[in-house]
């Protein structure tokens, strides 16, 4: 009999850092991506591809929020979806903006389009958003995972 290998989760408490202490944007995006690598969601390559997107287009996205993932030809690095979140407290410069809420994505195929609206959707509500700022990893875990 074969097992279907159980699908990864999109979020898992260890990819929720809080209280993060402010750092320079390049260096969020590798640790963040790094995140992403040690739990199995993408293989090395895709951090990079993560640095390239962010040279070339801002993952900025208003509201304290910036959404860091790779460009269009690291997709083949992507082994699962998920996200890794970072919570700086006190804000970090994004370019000229301030952000306090970092989510590295990974999507197989389309799955990131969802990923972004489920996000996009979650801090739109200003209740949840000052939540996740000042939020311990349980609350960032039932805000963004909806459990």
């Amino acid at each position: 009999m074969f097992f279907k290998p159980k699908k990864k989760e999109l979020l898992y408490r260890d990819n929720i850092c809080v209280n993060c202490k402010s750092d320079d944007k390049e260096n969020v995006i590798r640790r963040v991506g790094q995140m992403l690598v040690d739990s199995g969601y993408v293989d090395q390559p895709y951090v990079e591809a993560m640095l390239e997107r962010e040279s070339s287009f801002s993952t900025f996205m208003g509201n304290g929020l910036a959404l860091p993932h790779g460009v269009e030809s690291a997709k083949k690095d992507i082994k699962a979806s998920g996200i890794a979140v970072m919570v700086f407290p006190e804000g970090i410069d994004w370019s000229g903006n301030e952000v306090h809420i970092v989510i590295g994505i990974a999507g197989v195929g389309e799955e990131h389009l969802q990923i972004l609206s489920t996000i996009a959707e979650k801090v739109l509500d200003e209740e949840a958003l000052a939540e996740l700022k000042s939020g311990d990893v349980e609350t960032v875990y039932r805000i963004l995972s909806g459990k």
